[in-house]
């Protein structure tokens, strides 16, 4: 993955200068040389939930790139003006149009590769009608043998949902903090 850079200034438009800026900083950081601005690159929040029902998990068939048809936990970008736990309800909703009970925080995976950090947490499914958004071709509900574990769309989803099936044995949710590298 690319990764992200800014070229001109957001407040006056100036092509900006990458260089460690004059703040006592130790980062180099895009910067403006005509008005001064320090320009900072965050990583960015993916939200999402654990939908379950008995010892079944929801995962949605993606219908858009990166990795179309493949399996995904429903999550997406958190919006501003949100919570973590507001924008991983709204992408359950739009990517699965789940009926949730939102539950505990579950897991975060930093990805410092890509600069993105995944949160999850668990949601108890109050029916089984879903009503897939236009980024999902499917949505099912599927047991841990079920899963089709070489068909996920992402690593984080795959370590998300090995240990949510590892508590559900275990009879107790804890909380997972990973850092993923590949």
């Amino acid at each position: 993955m690319q990764p992200r850079t800014v070229k001109h200034c957001r407040q006056c438009g100036t092509l900006v200068e990458q260089r460690v800026p004059d703040d006592g900083d130790t980062h180099e950081r895009a910067v403006c040389p005509a008005c001064g601005t320090i320009h900072y690159l965050n990583p960015l929040l993916v939200v999402g939930t654990v939908p379950y029902l008995g010892d079944k998990v929801l995962l949605c068939q993606r219908a858009i790139e990166p990795r179309w048809g493949k399996w995904t936990l429903p999550a997406g970008f958190m919006e501003m003006g949100e919570t973590l736990v507001e924008g991983a309800a709204r992408e359950t909703d739009e990517e699965a149009g789940a009926e949730i009970e939102m539950g505990d925080f579950f897991s975060v995976m930093s990805i410092g590769r890509i600069g993105q950090v995944h949160v999850f947490y668990l949601a108890r499914l109050l029916s089984e009608r879903f009503n897939p958004g236009t980024e999902t071709l499917q949505a099912r509900l599927f047991s841990e043998a079920e899963v089709p574990w070489d068909e996920l769309a992402f690593t984080t989803v795959r370590e998300t949902l090995k240990c949510f099936f590892d508590d559900q044995r275990r009879g107790a949710f804890a909380i997972h903090d990973m850092d993923i590298q590949r």
